[in-house]
């Protein structure tokens, strides 16, 4: 009497493991940097439409709306650029700081954008009286000084300047961005003749910013807080 064996069982084929936490969040910092680039981007590309398709859209005086929009989106990223470490510390994630290097070029971009539609419709880049206008109007000379001011940060802003200026010195440079808000505040509220509303929105949006970081440095971190409980 025979006895039929039987064939061998298939091992079940073992489950895949999840990817960690931290290779998804990876993969999805990778997946949104283009779209906030293509986000940023669309102010720039509104005006480049309005100059070359359609120039209604820039009003009646499609060189000052030019200036007044690179001028606020400058703010704009400005604040949103000083907004990612209060984010990140009050939220606990900390997905918002690889944006930060993005938002501050963009902030950057419109600034020196702004600069060049200043030079080039109102001075006609004429260098004498370029210079003239910044000695001569205090809302010019601040936000020239601002744009000065943001030149060596966005030059420096790669990983490669990390390690060639060591962590401190970079980190001391980059405090600068603290004085370049304010001037930029002061650039827009000095600039507006009468209505001062968003000056003022500006101002208390950085006011805060600031304000928020003057508290967490004066705040006892966790391991003082820990031991004076213990005490």
């Amino acid at each position: 009497m025979t006895v039929t064996e039987k064939p061998p069982s298939r091992a079940a084929a073992p489950a895949r493991a999840a990817p960690p936490a931290s290779a998804r969040r990876r993969d999805w910092v990778r997946i949104a940097k283009p779209v906030v680039f293509l986000a940023a981007l669309i102010p720039a590309l509104r005006l480049v439409y309005g100059v070359f398709v359609d120039p209604e859209m820039l009003g009646a005086n499609p060189a000052e709306t030019i200036e007044h929009a690179t001028g606020d989106w400058c703010l704009h990223f400005l604040l949103i650029t000083l907004a990612v470490t209060p984010l990140r510390r009050l939220s606990g994630w900390n997905w918002p700081i690889k944006f930060r290097r993005m938002l501050g070029l963009f902030a950057f971009f419109y600034g020196f954008v702004h600069l060049f539609a200043y030079v080039g419709f109102d001075m006609v880049f004429e260098a004498g009286a370029i210079a003239k206008d910044i000695l001569k109007r205090p809302f010019v000379t601040v936000g020239f000084a601002a744009l000065v001011l943001m030149t060596p940060l966005a030059v420096t802003s790669t990983k490669g300047w990390v390690r060639r200026l060591g962590g401190p010195r970079w980190a001391r440079l980059h405090q600068a961005i603290y004085a370049i808000a304010i001037l930029g505040v002061v650039h827009y509220w000095w600039l507006v003749k009468r209505d001062i509303t968003w000056p003022v929105i500006y101002a208390v949006l950085l006011a805060a910013l600031l304000g928020w970081r003057v508290w967490a440095r004066m705040r006892p971190s966790k391991p003082r807080r820990r031991a004076a409980a213990a005490a």
